[in-house]
Protein backbone atom coordinates (compact mmCIF):
# COMPACT_ATOMS: atom_id res chain seq x y z
CA UNK A 1 0.00 0.00 0.00
CA UNK A 2 1.35 3.52 -0.87
CA UNK A 3 0.85 6.59 1.81
CA UNK A 4 1.34 9.57 -0.46
CA UNK A 5 1.19 12.55 2.36
CA UNK A 6 3.03 11.47 5.44
CA UNK A 7 5.41 13.86 8.05
CA UNK A 8 7.62 10.87 9.08
CA UNK A 9 10.85 12.84 8.89
CA UNK A 10 11.95 14.07 12.31
CA UNK A 11 12.59 17.22 13.79
CA UNK A 12 12.23 19.48 10.83
CA UNK A 13 8.37 20.26 11.18
CA UNK A 14 5.27 19.01 13.17
CA UNK A 15 6.17 15.65 12.75
CA UNK A 16 8.23 13.39 14.54
CA UNK A 17 10.04 15.38 17.35
CA UNK A 18 12.94 12.73 17.59
CA UNK A 19 14.18 9.95 15.79
CA UNK A 20 12.72 7.40 18.09
CA UNK A 21 9.31 8.63 17.31
CA UNK A 22 9.78 8.49 13.95
CA UNK A 23 11.09 4.70 13.96
CA UNK A 24 7.50 4.06 15.77
CA UNK A 25 6.06 5.36 13.06
CA UNK A 26 7.42 3.71 10.73
CA UNK A 27 7.16 0.23 11.72
CA UNK A 28 3.12 1.45 12.65
CA UNK A 29 3.04 2.32 9.13
CA UNK A 30 4.15 -1.36 7.72
CA UNK A 31 2.18 -3.04 9.84
CA UNK A 32 -0.63 -1.18 8.01
CA UNK A 33 0.28 -2.66 5.18
CA UNK A 34 2.37 0.53 4.03
CA UNK A 35 4.99 -0.61 1.85
CA UNK A 36 6.41 3.03 0.27
CA UNK A 37 5.66 6.50 2.35
CA UNK A 38 6.22 9.67 0.83
CA UNK A 39 7.64 12.07 3.36
CA UNK A 40 6.46 15.55 2.31
CA UNK A 41 7.34 17.87 5.45
CA UNK A 42 5.40 21.67 5.03
CA UNK A 43 7.20 23.79 3.55
CA UNK A 44 6.42 27.76 3.38
CA UNK A 45 3.60 27.79 5.45
CA UNK A 46 4.39 30.46 7.37
CA UNK A 47 6.39 28.25 10.12
CA UNK A 48 8.40 26.03 8.33
CA UNK A 49 10.73 26.27 5.25
CA UNK A 50 12.10 22.21 3.88
CA UNK A 51 13.58 22.95 0.39
CA UNK A 52 14.16 20.01 -2.24
CA UNK A 53 17.47 19.55 -1.25
CA UNK A 54 17.18 19.61 2.41
CA UNK A 55 14.36 16.96 1.89
CA UNK A 56 16.49 14.96 -0.55
CA UNK A 57 19.16 13.91 1.73
CA UNK A 58 16.90 13.18 4.82
CA UNK A 59 15.01 10.92 2.79
CA UNK A 60 18.53 8.86 1.84
CA UNK A 61 19.30 9.00 5.40
CA UNK A 62 16.06 7.98 6.46
CA UNK A 63 16.16 4.71 3.77
CA UNK A 64 19.86 3.97 5.26
CA UNK A 65 18.05 3.64 8.77
CA UNK A 66 15.03 2.02 8.37
CA UNK A 67 17.63 -0.69 6.15
CA UNK A 68 19.73 -0.87 9.22
CA UNK A 69 16.85 -1.36 11.25
CA UNK A 70 15.40 -3.98 9.03
CA UNK A 71 12.25 -2.22 8.67
CA UNK A 72 10.77 -3.11 5.06
CA UNK A 73 9.51 0.02 3.99
CA UNK A 74 10.80 2.69 1.25
CA UNK A 75 10.59 6.53 1.84
CA UNK A 76 10.02 8.78 -1.14
CA UNK A 77 10.56 12.56 -0.81
CA UNK A 78 8.08 15.25 -1.41
CA UNK A 79 6.79 18.40 0.31
CA UNK A 80 3.57 19.58 1.38
CA UNK A 81 3.70 23.37 -0.48
CA UNK A 82 1.51 26.17 0.48
CA UNK A 83 0.83 28.05 -2.60
CA UNK A 84 2.21 31.61 -2.50
CA UNK A 85 2.49 34.56 -4.97
CA UNK A 86 5.79 34.25 -5.75
CA UNK A 87 5.42 30.10 -6.53
CA UNK A 88 6.82 29.78 -9.58
CA UNK A 89 10.11 31.68 -8.62
CA UNK A 90 10.65 28.43 -6.13
CA UNK A 91 9.94 26.26 -8.56
CA UNK A 92 12.28 27.95 -11.21
CA UNK A 93 15.30 28.27 -8.54
CA UNK A 94 14.55 24.65 -8.01
CA UNK A 95 13.21 24.87 -4.37
CA UNK A 96 10.40 22.67 -4.36
CA UNK A 97 9.85 19.14 -4.84
CA UNK A 98 7.75 17.30 -6.92
CA UNK A 99 6.54 13.75 -5.33
CA UNK A 100 9.58 11.27 -5.87
CA UNK A 101 11.33 13.93 -7.67
CA UNK A 102 9.79 12.92 -10.89
CA UNK A 103 8.47 16.33 -12.32
CA UNK A 104 5.28 14.99 -12.58
CA UNK A 105 2.89 15.60 -9.64
CA UNK A 106 3.23 18.12 -6.71
CA UNK A 107 1.81 17.84 -3.72
CA UNK A 108 0.17 21.34 -2.20
CA UNK A 109 -1.97 22.96 0.23
CA UNK A 110 -4.10 26.17 0.41
CA UNK A 111 -4.89 27.99 4.27
CA UNK A 112 -7.59 26.17 5.71
CA UNK A 113 -9.90 29.33 6.05
CA UNK A 114 -9.39 31.05 2.86
CA UNK A 115 -8.54 30.41 -1.20
CA UNK A 116 -5.95 32.67 -2.42
CA UNK A 117 -7.05 34.84 -5.91
CA UNK A 118 -4.05 33.39 -7.67
CA UNK A 119 -5.28 29.67 -6.75
CA UNK A 120 -6.31 29.72 -10.40
CA UNK A 121 -3.27 30.79 -12.12
CA UNK A 122 -1.07 28.63 -10.11
CA UNK A 123 -2.90 25.06 -11.21
CA UNK A 124 -3.05 26.63 -14.79
CA UNK A 125 0.60 27.14 -14.81
CA UNK A 126 1.76 24.24 -13.35
CA UNK A 127 -0.49 22.08 -15.97
CA UNK A 128 1.13 23.88 -18.54
CA UNK A 129 4.29 22.87 -17.63
CA UNK A 130 3.02 18.69 -17.28
CA UNK A 131 3.19 18.94 -13.70
CA UNK A 132 -0.40 18.15 -12.03
CA UNK A 133 -1.16 19.93 -8.70
CA UNK A 134 -2.82 17.50 -6.16
CA UNK A 135 -4.77 19.55 -3.38
CA UNK A 136 -3.70 18.24 0.06
CA UNK A 137 -7.01 17.71 2.19
CA UNK A 138 -9.26 20.20 0.30
CA UNK A 139 -12.50 18.72 2.43
CA UNK A 140 -11.20 21.01 6.00
CA UNK A 141 -10.82 24.40 4.22
CA UNK A 142 -13.77 26.29 5.33
CA UNK A 143 -14.16 27.93 1.57
CA UNK A 144 -14.59 24.42 -0.10
CA UNK A 145 -17.12 23.53 2.96
CA UNK A 146 -18.92 26.86 2.40
CA UNK A 147 -19.23 26.53 -1.51
CA UNK A 148 -18.11 23.59 -3.36
CA UNK A 149 -18.15 25.51 -6.68
CA UNK A 150 -15.06 26.71 -5.80
CA UNK A 151 -13.58 23.04 -5.52
CA UNK A 152 -15.24 21.89 -8.48
CA UNK A 153 -14.11 24.18 -10.87
CA UNK A 154 -10.37 23.56 -10.00
CA UNK A 155 -10.87 20.32 -10.15
CA UNK A 156 -12.68 20.63 -13.53
CA UNK A 157 -9.26 22.77 -14.62
CA UNK A 158 -7.05 19.35 -13.69
CA UNK A 159 -5.96 19.58 -10.15
CA UNK A 160 -6.30 16.18 -8.36
CA UNK A 161 -7.62 15.96 -4.49
CA UNK A 162 -6.26 13.89 -1.52
CA UNK A 163 -8.38 13.14 0.98
CA UNK A 164 -7.15 12.48 4.54
CA UNK A 165 -8.07 9.43 6.18
CA UNK A 166 -8.93 10.56 9.38
CA UNK A 167 -11.09 13.02 7.86
CA UNK A 168 -13.17 10.23 6.17
CA UNK A 169 -13.44 8.34 9.63
CA UNK A 170 -15.12 11.39 11.50
CA UNK A 171 -11.98 12.52 13.28
CA UNK A 172 -11.91 16.34 12.56
CA UNK A 173 -15.33 16.48 12.90
CA UNK A 174 -18.66 15.74 11.33
CA UNK A 175 -18.98 18.33 8.80
CA UNK A 176 -15.59 17.76 7.48
CA UNK A 177 -16.47 13.71 7.73
CA UNK A 178 -19.58 14.66 5.53
CA UNK A 179 -17.68 17.29 2.89
CA UNK A 180 -15.25 14.14 2.68
CA UNK A 181 -17.76 11.78 1.52
CA UNK A 182 -19.89 14.55 -0.58
CA UNK A 183 -16.66 15.12 -2.60
CA UNK A 184 -16.66 10.86 -3.06
CA UNK A 185 -19.82 10.88 -4.61
CA UNK A 186 -19.03 13.47 -6.65
CA UNK A 187 -15.67 12.48 -8.30
CA UNK A 188 -13.87 15.22 -6.49
CA UNK A 189 -11.71 13.06 -4.83
CA UNK A 190 -8.59 10.67 -6.50
CA UNK A 191 -6.28 9.81 -3.25
CA UNK A 192 -6.96 9.02 0.30
CA UNK A 193 -3.44 9.56 2.71
CA UNK A 194 -2.87 9.41 5.93
CA UNK A 195 -1.06 12.74 6.71
CA UNK A 196 0.68 11.19 9.70
CA UNK A 197 2.30 13.70 12.11
CA UNK A 198 3.08 11.63 15.27
CA UNK A 199 2.76 8.39 17.42
CA UNK A 200 -0.42 10.17 19.19
CA UNK A 201 -3.15 11.95 17.83
CA UNK A 202 -2.16 11.78 13.98
CA UNK A 203 -1.25 8.41 13.26
CA UNK A 204 -2.14 5.97 10.49
CA UNK A 205 -5.65 5.34 9.48
CA UNK A 206 -6.01 4.26 6.04
CA UNK A 207 -7.18 0.70 6.75
CA UNK A 208 -9.85 2.58 8.90
CA UNK A 209 -10.56 4.49 5.92
CA UNK A 210 -10.56 1.95 3.48
CA UNK A 211 -12.81 0.34 5.12
CA UNK A 212 -15.35 3.15 5.64
CA UNK A 213 -14.96 3.33 2.07
CA UNK A 214 -16.01 -0.51 1.01
CA UNK A 215 -18.62 -0.26 3.60
CA UNK A 216 -20.30 3.35 1.94
CA UNK A 217 -19.30 3.12 -1.53
CA UNK A 218 -18.68 -0.89 -2.47
CA UNK A 219 -15.07 -2.66 -2.87
CA UNK A 220 -14.59 -1.16 -6.57
CA UNK A 221 -14.49 2.48 -4.83
CA UNK A 222 -12.27 1.49 -2.27
CA UNK A 223 -9.56 -0.20 -5.24
CA UNK A 224 -9.70 3.25 -7.06
CA UNK A 225 -8.19 5.14 -4.50
CA UNK A 226 -5.27 2.27 -3.89
CA UNK A 227 -4.88 2.13 -7.65
CA UNK A 228 -4.18 5.55 -8.00
CA UNK A 229 -1.92 5.96 -5.49
CA UNK A 230 0.11 3.35 -6.99
CA UNK A 231 -0.04 4.66 -10.20
CA UNK A 232 1.49 7.66 -9.05
CA UNK A 233 4.07 5.85 -7.55
CA UNK A 234 4.61 4.14 -10.78
CA UNK A 235 4.55 7.40 -12.68
CA UNK A 236 1.33 6.64 -14.63
CA UNK A 237 -1.60 8.66 -15.39
CA UNK A 238 -4.12 8.41 -12.90
CA UNK A 239 -7.77 7.05 -13.04
CA UNK A 240 -10.28 10.00 -12.71
CA UNK A 241 -13.59 10.82 -13.80
CA UNK A 242 -15.44 13.83 -14.70
CA UNK A 243 -16.55 16.28 -11.41
CA UNK A 244 -20.33 16.01 -10.63
CA UNK A 245 -21.29 19.94 -9.86
CA UNK A 246 -22.83 20.02 -6.07
CA UNK A 247 -26.09 21.82 -6.83
CA UNK A 248 -26.63 22.91 -2.90
CA UNK A 249 -24.31 24.44 -0.61
CA UNK A 250 -24.31 21.99 2.11
CA UNK A 251 -23.44 24.03 5.29
CA UNK A 252 -21.47 26.58 6.77
CA UNK A 253 -18.79 25.48 8.55
CA UNK A 254 -18.76 28.73 11.51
Amino acid sequence: MVDLHCHIIPCIDDGPGNLNDCLIMANRAVSAGITHIFATPHHLNGQYENSKWIILKYVDELNEYFKDEGIPITVLPGQEIRIHREFFHSLKTDELLTLANAGKYILIELPFLDIPSYTHEIIYELLLKGITPIIAHPERNRKFIEDSRLLVELVQEGALTQLTAGSIIGRFGKKVRTFAETMIEHNLAHFIASDAHNVTTRGFFLNEAYDKITKSYGVSQMFYFRENAQLLLNGQSIQREEPIPIRKKIFRLF
